[in-house]
């Protein structure tokens, strides 16, 4: 029994390095050309108050995934909008969001950002489209969108 122990030992020694090395590449979460950057999304109403958007934005090249969505600095839109999550499945996403507080934004506000996870390394180029801007009496407002890339 004395002589078999050391063996036994020698053996484990050598075997749990190589299955610890093994297990390590097969569950390793960290893939090459996979990062994760912010799209800030912007509506300028002008000298209209913004109390209601909607907009759809898209990846017109590269491959994105949306990992998350949130508010913007201004109490009118502070919490996050809502999506629509059928539509993330096609790696796009469409926002609305509305507000009925009294101080309403005016001219260029962020109104999202969007949290993207960007698979390769082609820099994604982005598609966006605004649905609808309207006011605090739900009249449609002449309104641009725009997105500034972050870091």
């Amino acid at each position: 029994m004395s002589k078999i122990t050391p063996i036994i030992l020698a053996g484990i020694c050598l075997i749990v390095p190589v299955l610890a090395q093994q297990s390590e590449q097969e569950y390793s979460t960290g893939r090459p050309g996979v990062r994760f950057a912010p799209l800030h999304i912007y509506i300028d109403s002008g000298n209209s108050s913004l109390a209601a958007y909607q907009f759809e934005m898209k990846a017109a090249a590269g491959q994105i995934k949306i990992v998350g969505v949130e508010g913007c600095q201004h109490k009118a839109f502070k919490e996050a909008p809502y999506y629509d999550p059928a539509a993330l499945a096609k790696d796009r996403i469409i926002i609305a969001a509305f507000s009925t507080a009294g101080n309403l934004p005016k001219g260029r506000t962020r109104i999202a950002t969007i949290h993207l996870q960007i698979i390769g390394d082609a820099e994604p180029q982005y598609e966006l489209k605004l649905i609808v801007a309207a006011d605090a009496d739900a009249k449609e407002i002449p309104a641009e969108i725009t997105f500034e890339k972050g870091e």
